[in-house]
């Protein structure tokens, strides 16, 4: 089966969709990572965020979501890839498809220190140090205007 890559507003999500989704980010993000935040922070719903996801089988298997910022910009979020894909280039094809999305915006993200790589292969470089939120390490990161 191949991957099917898909990008909706909040109001463009069927029921089963968005529960499939949102079972994807608690998996990765509560449960595995053991990071008890609150998951949904009212910013899914916003009427300039984006889902961008990739499914396989009628599954979701990679999901993030792009935000509106303040001054036009973009803000990458809830970057994830269900267990059993990682290390299959979906990260990659995931960025891809959102940076379709993000165009010519300035873009913003908090990437996990361990994934900057990832990031600099899409023109985004460390903007600050360092820093730990719910016990992860991650680096401020910043994508200028093409």
């Amino acid at each position: 089966m191949g991957v099917e890559a898909h990008v909706a507003a909040f109001a463009d999500l069927d029921g089963g969709t968005l529960y499939a989704l949102l079972k994807l980010r608690v998996d990765v993000f509560v449960v595995e990572q053991k990071c008890a935040y609150p998951e949904l922070d009212g910013r899914d719903t916003e009427p300039g965020t984006r889902h961008v996801w990739l499914e396989t089988g009628g599954a979701p298997v990679a999901y993030l979501r792009v935000l509106d910022e303040p001054g036009g910009g973009a803000r990458i979020g809830r970057v994830v890839v269900a267990a059993a894909q990682r290390g299959t280039g979906l990260a990659s094809r995931l960025m891809a498809a959102a940076m379709k999305e993000v165009g010519d915006r300035d873009a913003v993200l908090d990437a996990q220190t361990e994934a900057t790589l990832l990031y600099e292969r899409f023109g985004f470089k460390a903007t600050g140090p360092e820093f730990v939120e719910d016990g992860i390490p991650h680096i401020p990161m910043t994508r200028h205007r093409a």
